[in-house]
């Protein structure tokens, strides 16, 4: 989420951001002060209503996206698309309490759909002074409402375990902006990428069960900015290229199973060249045909290896979504770890910090990098575990218990309110091991435990937990490359059909070891903010006793009738 181009151009325009006159930025985004002054005056009514506004921000996020598609060596898609919209966000009350508290009582389920309005890509002002005029009206209005059902909850309920106020009020007003983007000088060259993708795509086609294959790339250049009633007025830049590559069979048995491989790069010329992402298609190809083949494994519990990139989903799903701040506050929640602040919660030899300051780690640019968050509060490093023991929490504007303030970890989609989310989660050991000594520890458990076999997860497609009070306080990671790996010698074994399950306390107890080389794991999380882009970094990780249970499966039978490349091939006359 940083400037567009390589390590060359960011300093060049950090270097002109620090020369040049304050005027001449203001300059670069005249939007700001249209933002800033329909605020002011917004406000100066808003505050003498009944109940009044305290508080009050728009976020304006223009994009420009690039998106290519092919599946089988055609191409499926290909466009260009340019976007605007404002999310407005009003507190009513005052900041001890106002709209936002939680309704106790009222079901622990809280997703919401995103609230946002689209606006003018020309930036016409009297267009954009309507719309917020508009949108700050609604929402006031919405507000309002919900004040009082927040007074007339808390006066029915029992006293909330958590006393502190709803709103961080001791927050630095800033003022940041970035240079404008010169989006046709940085674009991929669309021609020549469809081009590419077709010839990866038709890797695919070399598997006769495969009924999915495709490349995909997707650019895009956003700028957001951030104005609140506070005075801060941020202009922030986000430039990322990603190639999704997937690929999918169907088993006798009406598995379905899939591989994915994702490339991520703030410039798309920092992608991995077409020989790389061909080469890691025809290895999808042959593990696929060998997945098709491989056993079911029945549930299973016992001890597990697993690589770094599924250490780092692992970590995200049962660790990072429970240290998030304003999950302690809300007691729909199931504040696992809010009452373990100095206490140890992992070995001694981990630490977990989450760092939206870092664009890359061993070389690989990370997607949970920003500035600002989307409250306006610049991200800060956070060192949530160190050597063991539980220290900090990520912290949005709503405060909790002992937390209160924000460390710059408030996160939204465009048109959800921004909460407490993770950013870039990386994961270290003081007490490295290798590869071959995980794999021999691994063995030694297995064998104390009296098991002929451990598990090795070696690649995962993503994971969901649950946090709420509501539901079994649970996680599930999807793996899609597990092995067998036996105490007796024999080879390793591939095997289908797993979910990774558990829940989290019993989980971290369990991890004993971890590994030298640490693996990047990118994606997107979605939650009750929406979207947002994040990394993870973790080494390998040996668990003394996982479970596992059975993959769903789809109950269709794999298709009748042949793939007609294949069917083509074979009606063919010889010569």
């Amino acid at each position: 989420m940083t400037l567009p181009r390589p390590a060359r151009v960011a300093a060049i325009c950090m270097l002109i951001a620090a020369v040049a006159p304050w005027t001449t930025l203001q300059a670069q985004d005249a939007l700001l002060d249209v933002m800033a002054s329909e605020i002011k005056r917004e406000m100066e009514t808003l505050q003498a209503q009944n109940p009044p506004a305290y508080f009050l921000s728009y976020r304006i996020n223009h994009s420009y996206t690039c998106s290519i598609s092919t599946e089988f060596g055609a191409l499926e898609q290909s466009r260009e698309t340019k976007g605007s919209n404002i999310t407005t966000q009003i507190r009513v009350g005052d900041h001890t309490m106002d709209n936002t508290r939680e309704i106790r009582g009222s079901g622990g389920f809280d997703f919401s759909f995103p609230q946002f309005t689209s606006m003018p890509l020309d930036g016409d002002e009297t267009a954009t002074r309507l719309l917020l005029w508009n949108e700050t009206n609604k929402q006031y209005r919405k507000a309002s409402k919900k004040y009082q059902e927040v007074k007339a909850n808390t006066a029915v309920k029992v006293e909330a375990e958590d006393q502190s106020a709803d709103f961080a009020n001791d927050i630095r007003v800033e003022s940041y902006i970035d240079p404008p983007v010169d989006i046709d000088a940085i674009k991929p060259d669309i021609s020549r990428w469809e081009q590419r993708l077709k010839r990866i795509s038709r890797e695919f086609l070399a598997c006769d069960d495969m009924f999915e294959g495709t490349a995909s790339l997707t650019f895009e250049v956003a700028r957001k900015r951030i104005a609140t009633s506070e005075g801060s007025k941020i202009a922030e830049n986000r430039v990322s290229a990603r190639v999704m590559l997937r690929a999918k069979v169907k088993c006798d048995d009406g598995m379905e199973l899939q591989l994915h491989r994702s490339y991520f790069a703030f410039d798309h010329m920092k992608l991995p060249d077409e020989k790389q992402m061909i080469a890691d298609a025809r290895e999808m190809v042959a593990t696929l045909k060998a997945m098709r083949q491989a056993p079911v494994i029945e549930p299973y519990v016992g001890p597990a290896l697993l690589s770094g990139e599924a250490s780092g989903v692992f970590f995200h799903e049962i660790f990072g979504h429970r240290v998030e701040g304003h999950r302690q506050k809300k007691e729909s929640e199931g504040q696992t770890f809010k009452k373990k602040e100095g206490e140890e919660v992992l070995p001694v030899h981990m630490s977990v910090t989450f760092d939206p300051t870092l664009k890359s780690f061993s070389g690989i640019d990370l997607n949970g990098h920003y500035v600002f968050d989307d409250e306006g509060v610049r991200g800060n490093k956070v060192g949530v575990v160190e050597n063991g023991v539980l220290r900090d929490f990520l912290m949005s504007r709503t405060p909790f218990d002992k937390h209160p303030t924000s460390n710059g970890h408030g996160r939204a989609q465009a048109g959800y309110t921004p909460v407490s989310r993770q950013s870039n989660m990386i994961v270290a050991t003081s007490n490295p091991r290798t590869e071959q000594k995980l794999r021999d520890l691994l063995l030694e458990e297995c064998r104390a435990q009296n098991r002929q076999f451990g598990l090795y997860f070696k690649d995962v497609q993503g994971g969901f937990t649950m946090t709420g009070r509501f539901v079994p306080n649970a996680f599930n990671v999807t793996p899609t490359e597990v092995y067998r790996v036996y105490v007796d010698g024999r080879p390793d074994e591939l095997v289908r059909g797993v979910d990774l399950v558990g829940t989290p306390l019993v989980m971290f107890s369990n991890i004993t070891d971890a590994g030298d080389i640490p693996a990047v794991f990118t994606g997107t999380c979605g939650a009750e903010s929406g979207g947002v882009p994040v990394s993870a970094a973790s080494p390998a990780l040996l668990v003394s006793q996982i479970e596992v249970q059975k993959k769903e499966k789809s109950q269709e039978r794999a298709p009748i009738l042949p793939r007609p490349d294949i069917d083509n091939q074979t009606q063919q006359p010889s010569n």
